[in-house]
């Protein structure tokens, strides 16, 4: 038996192409719902996976429809194959009920794999080159050396309260305790 999933992400996007996809196939049964991919409690896939039995096929129109990240979408497909049930992805032509489709998989696997080591050693190259040339990374301090210099004056002095010394520097509550953790208390 074949049991289709479709999903969009928004309230915007159109599961009809996926959904007549799935009916071309001639699906069975079809589960479609809008759900971030990132998200893992996504009830119409759950119902699909207690619904779907040995031998059946779960179809979707494309893998990153069933899951967002490489490292869920083997998960997902290990524990399918653990229950007996193939995986067929109609748009990269997977059928992970044959040998040959197991091995796309795994291959494509690999490759996204790869890409994400890749990407992750250039960012991790850039960032030291970067530092190298005396540039750090993150956000600009909020307050510089004078304004903290100031505010530490005025809650040394008891000048208002820490939310009126934040509005005077247009900064938040927050910001000052981040450099201040204890407020005037620290002062005292």
């Amino acid at each position: 038996m074949l049991i289709g999933y479709a999903r969009v992400s928004t309230q915007d996007q159109n599961p009809d192409l996926q959904i007549d996809a799935l009916k071309a196939l001639n699906c069975e049964k079809i589960y479609h719902e809008t759900a971030s991919g990132a998200q893992r409690d996504r009830p119409e896939l759950i119902n699909a996976l207690n619904y779907i039995r040995k031998g059946d096929t779960l179809v979707v129109w494309k893998l990153d429809r069933l899951a967002r990240s490489l490292k869920q979408l083997i998960e997902t497909v290990e524990e399918l194959d653990g229950r007996g049930i193939a995986l067929r992805s109609i748009t990269e032509a997977i059928d992970t009920s044959t040998a040959g489709g197991k091995l796309v998989f795994h291959i494509f696997g690999a490759l996204a794999e790869f890409e994400r080591g890749i990407i992750r050693e250039r960012t991790m190259s850039g960032l030291e080159s970067a530092r190298k040339r005396g540039r750090l990374g993150g956000r600009p301090p909020s307050l510089s050396e004078k304004q903290k210099e100031a505010i530490e004056i005025l809650l040394k002095n008891s000048q208002g309260t820490v939310a009126d010394i934040a509005k005077q520097y247009n900064t938040s509550v927050a910001t000052i305790y981040r450099y201040f953790p204890k407020g005037r208390s620290g002062f005292i």
